[in-house]
């Protein structure tokens, strides 16, 4: 049984500092969105990025290539359930960025976004979007229940435990947010109040309360791909919390992640943004009509194209598209991704890597 939030808390030097940095780094992030001459440029690939790094710490294996084919086509990725949940994810996040305009983030909102992240996946068939009413638990495959990691609150606590949790995430509070985000991950995921998705519901809910409070413009941040790189140890720290109420060193912990993960998404949005901008002079110099350079500000939204997509963007003929792509692809900003002579999609892979280009 969690304790009730906020704990009580001494926020040491150490701790201070890290919030500054955190805070400071989230603003300079802010700044970057808040600035793009496109709201849509760059939130849409970092969706993804996002997507694909939080599913696989549950165990999915799925690049982003395979994600943007699977929403073009389907059919293109027939098999994989990971795409699959991977896709789900994309689709819960956007789906409560536009539910928080008529919602805050509080339960009814948790259960609708829950509810899209499980549909037609692995779990589905565990009440998406309705809170257990069994008790379930953390352990390696085929443990017993005896033997488990962890054994979040029993079904007949979930009701009191989760109206403090929504009390936490929406009454006024004198903590700082990021320690306030910290406080309510770790209590969501001690409550674990799903059957199955507590993991990526968790992590999907810190980007939601990051927009709600407007500390970012768009998800922005994938917070998802400093857990995973430090699984273990994400992990320990919300353990070390049940056990022996360590809250500094969890907080100590999802500080330093929000820092390093605004820097490098910073670092990475320079390098989208001076990649737009090459582009957009390559095309200007070999007199390119404007519809080459749309199709390009369309890619860098969502790096994958199809010719009736161009078609549709452009509202010309598909024959005229088809050229525009063609053009691109000469170019190498295009490259057909399927190897079909029908249904063909192309992707921009200069976008792609540096999305999914390691750290540092």
């Amino acid at each position: 049984m969690p304790d009730l939030l906020p704990p009580k808390l001494d926020l040491n030097l150490q701790a201070v500092k890290l919030l500054a940095q955190a805070e400071r780094a989230l603003g300079e992030l802010a700044g970057v969105g808040r600035m793009l001459p496109n709201p849509h440029l760059l939130i849409g690939p970092f969706l993804r990025h996002e997507a694909v790094l939080s599913t696989r710490i549950e165990g999915t294996i799925a690049r982003l290539e395979q994600l943007l084919l699977f929403e073009v086509d389907p059919s293109s990725e027939p098999e994989s359930t990971d795409v699959r949940e991977v896709f789900n994810y994309v689709r819960a996040m956007e789906y409560g960025l536009k539910r928080l305009q008529d919602l805050p983030v509080c339960l009814r909102l948790i259960r609708e976004v829950h509810e899209r992240l499980l549909a037609g996946v692995r779990g589905e068939d565990h009440q998406p979007g309705e809170f257990r009413r069994t008790q379930n638990y953390i352990a390696q495959r085929g443990q017993p229940v005896e033997e488990a990691r962890f054994i979040p609150p029993p079904p007949s606590e979930l009701d009191q435990t989760l109206a403090d949790l929504e009390r936490s995430m929406t009454s006024e509070s004198e903590l700082p947010v990021l320690v306030q985000l910290a406080l309510v991950h770790y209590q969501f995921e001690a409550i674990h109040p799903f059957r199955d998705g507590n993991g990526r519901m968790g992590r999907l809910l810190i980007v939601l309360q990051l927009c709600e409070r407007k500390h970012l413009p768009g998800p922005l941040l994938y917070l998802s791909a400093y857990f995973e790189r430090y699984r273990q140890a994400y992990m320990d720290h919300l353990l070390r919390v049940s056990q022996r109420g360590d809250w500094a060193a969890w907080i100590h912990f999802f500080l330093q992640g929000v820092a390093q993960q605004s820097n490098d998404a910073i670092r990475r949005s320079q390098r989208l943004l001076d990649l737009w901008q090459d582009y957009r002079r390559r095309l200007q110099s070999s007199g390119s009509s404007s519809r080459p350079l749309q199709i390009v500000d369309d890619l860098f939204a969502y790096p994958a194209i199809t010719v009736a997509r161009a078609q549709r963007s452009l509202k010309v003929t598909y024959r005229a598209a088809s050229l525009n792509v063609a053009k691109l692809e000469a170019m190498g900003i295009l490259r057909e991704a399927t190897g079909q002579a029908r249904g063909r999609i192309y992707v921009a892979p200069e976008i792609i890597s540096i999305v999914e280009a390691a750290e540092g």
